[in-house]
């Protein structure tokens, strides 16, 4: 380096040259300098000035660390043991036809109500006949929850993150009543509860904890030549209030998914649920509402409205409402896209699916036997992105049948496969698989109702299998939401994804097959929202 100095400027050499003989000890020794009452001051000043900050950062640790228990008593009506009155053809509306399912202060008051029956699907036992709540009084509650969102805006991520964990501790308590609960109101089994409701609640409640305040702080943005003076942050401020309306196939999960979101973005949130689960929900939300009091917050920043869909009509053309969240059939989800689209709201809909397992010639059927069992069955098949229809590569087409037969024709209602919601959809699923049959396909299990010797009013239909299915038949176009596995048979692997992207459904699918690259190739080509490979 010595050489090449003369060849810089005049008034840089000298800095070169002292650099040129700088050494690691010299280095070390700057850096390094003996504790004296000049640095000793110094960093004493800097640590006082800093102190306040940890102290505030080590209350903010601690505060969102914070668990807070409380009770939450569980409804008889959930108890193993507990039975209630049969309905004969129970319906939401059986208090029309039998005057004793009303409650005793009914017309005491000289007030016109309507009301809804509440009763377990599964065994025709009544749950309640719950008052309705008027427009005014719908109305009432959207404004609650308006006037409590500025309030709640200004929680801190620590408070709502030790609410979400108090939540998570409630959940993880009383999950056993969170079950029965759970199954009471929909008629699905244990199994098919911890795994749709208790899981998955757990798994949002984790992930808003572990990543939630980091994914809405505030964020840079880069910028460019013309602006790099400037600098760019992209700040996330709550909405206001939202509504959610929730279908009624995961009573728990899906009241509480949008509540836990809703909240923790500084939103207050309204729910509307199902009619079909309001016994459950109520009961949901009032525990999320207690656990709001006991860790000194505003119950009114969560809402549950239960009205029928002429009420309904009202609350989603409200003005207050600043974002709605819909999951349920397409012509509701219509219904509520033109309402949103009046008050000028942004929407979330979700409207279920025919969701495929692709399985390719070289699966390994025996391994995945139970996966799509699972896929297909789960809740009676009420599952919105539950396995709807198999696409078997026709060279592997009779193994797949000889593993699935035995398997579906084993399953005992209300032991494995709980029951429907209602009996509203039997009638049309014997005959969209009816019309099936007569146009070549194959019932080898199921395919009608299902009368239970001790509940000959529950809700059930024989777990199902129908195969030589084609693409043009109804079972294989219309989302049956039942415990049906509908099986179509395919000879190349292209046809039969052209097949799929010809449908008018595109929420998930599955592919399964050894040859991953091929898999991944095949998932890429799918026209929906979700693709699981293997899984």
């Amino acid at each position: 380096m010595l050489e090449t100095i003369d060849s810089f400027p005049a008034i840089v050499q000298p800095w070169l040259i002292w650099l040129s003989h700088l050494t690691l000890g010299h280095i070390w020794k700057t850096i390094y300098n003996p504790p004296n009452k000049i640095n000793l001051t110094i960093a004493l000043i800097v640590i006082s000035i800093k102190i306040p900050t940890y102290i505030e950062s080590f209350r903010t640790w601690r505060q969102s660390r914070r668990v807070v228990s409380f009770r939450w008593d569980l409804p008889k009506e959930a108890y193993k043991f507990w039975r209630g009155e049969i309905i004969q053809n129970p319906s939401l509306f059986s208090h029309q036809q039998d005057d004793n399912l009303l409650p005793p202060e009914t017309g005491k008051t000289g007030e016109t109500r309507d009301h809804i029956t509440c009763y377990d699907p599964s065994t025709g036992y009544h749950l309640l006949t719950l008052p309705l709540l008027s427009e005014s009084e719908v109305s009432d509650q959207i404004a609650n929850a308006h006037a409590a969102q500025p309030g709640w805006a200004q929680t801190t991520f620590a408070q709502r993150i030790s609410f979400l964990r108090s939540i998570k501790a409630w959940v993880l308590r009383d999950m056993e009543g969170i079950v029965r609960v759970a199954c009471r109101d929909t008629g699905k089994t244990e199994v098919d509860a911890v795994f749709g409701e208790i899981l998955t609640t757990l798994s949002k409640l984790d992930w808003l904890i572990k990543h939630g305040e980091k994914t809405i702080s505030p964020s840079s943005r880069p910028g460019n030549i013309l602006l790099a003076h400037k600098v760019s942050k992209v700040h996330y401020s709550p909405l206001g209030t939202v509504l959610a309306l929730v279908s009624w196939n995961y009573s728990f999960h899906n009241a509480l998914s949008p509540i836990l979101a809703s909240l923790f973005a500084g939103n207050t949130v309204v729910i509307k649920c199902s009619e079909q689960v309001a016994w459950s929900t109520l009961w949901f939300i009032g525990g999320v509402k207690a656990c709001l009091k006991a860790c000194g917050l505003d119950e009114d920043v969560v809402q549950l409205v239960i009205c029928l869909p002429d009420v309904a009509e009202t609350i989603t053309r409200n003005k207050l409402i600043k974002h709605i969240t819909f999951i349920g059939s397409e012509p509701v989800g219509k219904k509520v896209a033109a309402a949103a689209a009046e008050i000028m709201v942004p929407t979330c809909i979700e409207l279920g699916g025919k969701d495929p397992a692709f399985i390719l010639p070289d699966t390994d059927l025996d391994f995945y036997a139970s996966t799509w069992m699972r896929g297909a069955f789960q809740s009676a098949g009420q599952n919105c992105i539950g396995i709807e229809i198999f696409l078997v590569h026709r060279s592997q087409y009779p193994r797949f049948v000889e593993i699935m037969t035995p398997r579906v024709r084993s399953l005992r209602p209300g032991i494995d496969v709980g029951s429907l919601i209602s009996h509203a959809a039997i009638a049309k699923l014997e005959s969209i698989l009816s019309s099936a049959v007569k146009s070549g396909a194959r019932v080898l299990a199921g395919g009608k109702v299902h009368n239970h010797p001790e509940y000959p009013e529950g809700a059930y239909f024989e777990p199902s299998l129908i195969v030589d299915v084609t693409m043009d038949m109804e079972t294989a176009q219309e989302e049956l939401f039942a415990p049906v596995m509908t099986v179509i048979p395919y000879d190349d692997v292209n046809e039969a994804v052209s097949w799929l992207n010809q449908s008018r459904y595109g929420l998930g699918a599955g592919v399964y097959g050894k040859d991953r690259k091929e898999c991944r190739r095949v998932a890429g080509k799918l026209e929906c929202g979700m693709v699981a490979i293997n899984e």
